[in-house]
């Protein structure tokens, strides 16, 4: 394989708990050139991290590392509209006025927002190089399912419009689910360019280094990611409402637009002692409550092409060798079938109930050796290094023909 420069780009970057960053490093230790294009880190925070407030270079694990100012992210919907647009304006003067290094190729990472691929779209036109996306997140499918906007609204038609041209001026397009492929072929009809299902990684492959936690008596269960419109992670303190009786205790990890809601919730059925909210964590600082559960829930609304896809949290959770509880359909779904580590539930608070109650009751060897074949199958499917490889597959390809 030829060694390329290569120049990542994504809004999100370390110290943000985003997989682009192990897969940046991950494409040095096999003996490229990367650097990244990417903002100030405020994600999860609702402010630019003090430390970084004047940072706009570094080099982090070999890779370098390019910030651009942008709007911090707080919950407000216009600041989000302002931190997307900050970085879609300052990463594209970037390309235009700053750049001072020739790459071989662009590779972008699309979670939200869309307006990511601008910068890379622009050096491919500057430079005559291939740009490959990986999509993650599909725009404007993700603005739909959150009711940010209504589909016959005239602020949907001009995100489709500006979705399809940023993804139609790709080379490749990767996706991170396999029901992403039918959106770009059906709904955005774009069928010009070669797609792929290549999925996202873990953020933590190697759970030794991590302490256990220790919760205690009875059986714990946790949840860790986004707490949003998708995730409906804010219903479940009514399931547990259900289980005041029992020793099952659901510990929640995470923030998003339901965060208020959920605690209010917590509050409304007086199960404070039975729902724990731990709040935002990091993944390191979230791995030894991972690491010392008795099982890991993940939950996806079924609705619309985001509704079937993988989400990030189930790669991240089969590393841990856990069985896991999982009230999702689609992509996500098909994938634990296929490990034989998980159960399934409904999206109604007795299925739930029923299916925390069935899970709790199994024997502890059966339970080991549920998360066994989620870690099994993570390792034969999903890792760093086999995506990594994947993609760098991809760019030289690319790389031959020119």
């Amino acid at each position: 394989m030829l060694k390329m420069k290569i120049l990542v780009i994504c809004q999100f970057y370390y110290p943000e708990n985003f997989v682009i960053s192990k897969i940046a490093e991950q494409f040095v230790k096999e003996g490229h050139d990367v650097s990244v294009l990417t903002g100030l880190p405020n994600y999860g925070y609702g402010y630019i991290i003090p430390e970084y407030k004047n940072t706009r270079f570094e080099i982090i694990n070999g890779v370098k590392v390019y910030r651009v100012k942008l709007v911090a992210r707080s919950k407000s919907r216009f600041s989000i509209i302002r931190n997307y647009l900050s970085f879609w304006r300052n990463s594209k003067r970037w390309i235009r006025k700053h750049i001072k290094e020739d790459f071989d190729l662009v590779y972008s990472m699309s979670l939200s927002p869309v307006t990511i691929l601008a910068p890379g779209n622009l050096y491919k036109k500057k430079r005559k190089v291939p740009h490959v996306v990986h999509c993650v997140d599909l725009w404007p499918e993700s603005v739909l399912i959150t009711h940010a906007v209504s589909r016959h609204s005239p602020m949907y038609s001009i995100l489709y419009k500006w979705s399809k041209k940023l993804y139609s001026a790709a080379d490749y397009i990767c996706v991170g689910s396999p029901s992403f492929e039918e959106y770009f072929y059906n709904v955005l009809d774009i069928k010009h360019i070669p797609i792929e299902y290549v999925p996202q990684p873990s953020l933590i492959e190697d759970i030794s280094q991590y302490e256990t936690y220790n919760f205690g008596e009875g059986f714990h269960i946790v949840y860790c990611g986004n707490i949003g419109q998708i995730q409906m992670v804010e219903k479940l303190p009514e399931v547990f409402s259900l289980l005041k009786s029992k020793n099952i205790y659901m510990h929640i990890i995470g923030m998003g637009p339901k965060s208020e809601q959920l605690t209010e919730e917590i509050k409304k059925y007086g199960v404070e002692k039975n729902v724990i909210y731990h709040g935002p964590l990091t993944a390191d600082k979230s791995a030894p409550f991972l690491k010392g559960c008795d099982a890991l829930y993940v939950s996806l609304k079924a609705d619309g092409y985001v509704g079937k896809t993988i989400p990030n949290k189930l790669m991240f959770y089969m590393t841990f060798a856990k069985p896991i509880l999982a009230c999702l359909e689609g992509d996500g779904k098909d994938e634990l079938v296929k490990t034989r580590g998980a159960l399934f539930c409904q999206d109604n608070p007795d299925s739930i109930r029923q299916s925390v109650e069935r899970l709790a009751a199994l024997d502890q060897t059966v339970l080991k050796q549920m998360g066994e074949l989620n870690q099994s199958y993570y390792f034969q499917y999903f890792s760093l290094k086999s995506v990594s490889n994947r993609l760098l597959t991809i760019f030289d390809q690319f790389q031959k023909r020119h």
